[in-house]
């Protein structure tokens, strides 16, 4: 097996190519940015070079207030990759962007700022729980986010 896409733990880093810099270069510095259309205000994730309502090429970035909803959310089960098997079990959630119902993101529900991804016991997640974005440096050094909940 190819350890690409992996760091040296066995985790999984993400591919950046040249249309998720400037929301990678966002993480790093604490900020969510998702992509917006320069002809008609349409936001999208995962960033890409066309508008798929407009097919306007012309883009930009805009800053989210980093808070949502719990869409939904799985619990990985192995067989796992080793890295992740030694984590769990762990959440997996969908997060319903607030600025727009059809932005969603994935990450894990954290309890604190800098948590690990297993620290949430799984049974204690609901839908519509109301989350908050965090950017806790992860596999490789990109600052993946995660969820902490919303008192």
């Amino acid at each position: 097996m190819s350890n690409r896409g992996l760091d040296g733990d066995g985790f999984l880093i993400p591919q950046v190519d040249d249309e998720s810099v400037p929301f990678w270069e966002g993480t790093a510095r604490g900020e969510l940015l998702v992509q917006r259309c320069d002809s008609c205000a349409t936001l999208r994730f995962p960033p890409r070079p066309m508008c798929h309502v407009c097919q306007s090429t012309q883009r930009g970035w805009a800053p989210m207030a980093g808070t949502g909803t719990i869409w939904s959310f799985v619990v990985p089960h192995p067989p796992l990759l080793e890295a992740y098997a030694a984590l769990a079990p762990y959440n997996v959630i969908l997060v319903e962007l607030d600025e727009d119902p059809i932005l969603r993101l994935v990450g894990n529900l954290v309890a604190s700022p800098d948590g690990s991804i297993g620290e949430v016991d799984p049974a204690t997640i609901g839908i519509g729980e109301r989350v908050r974005a965090v950017f806790p440096e992860g596999p490789g050094g990109y600052h993946l986010p995660s969820w902490l909940r919303i008192d």
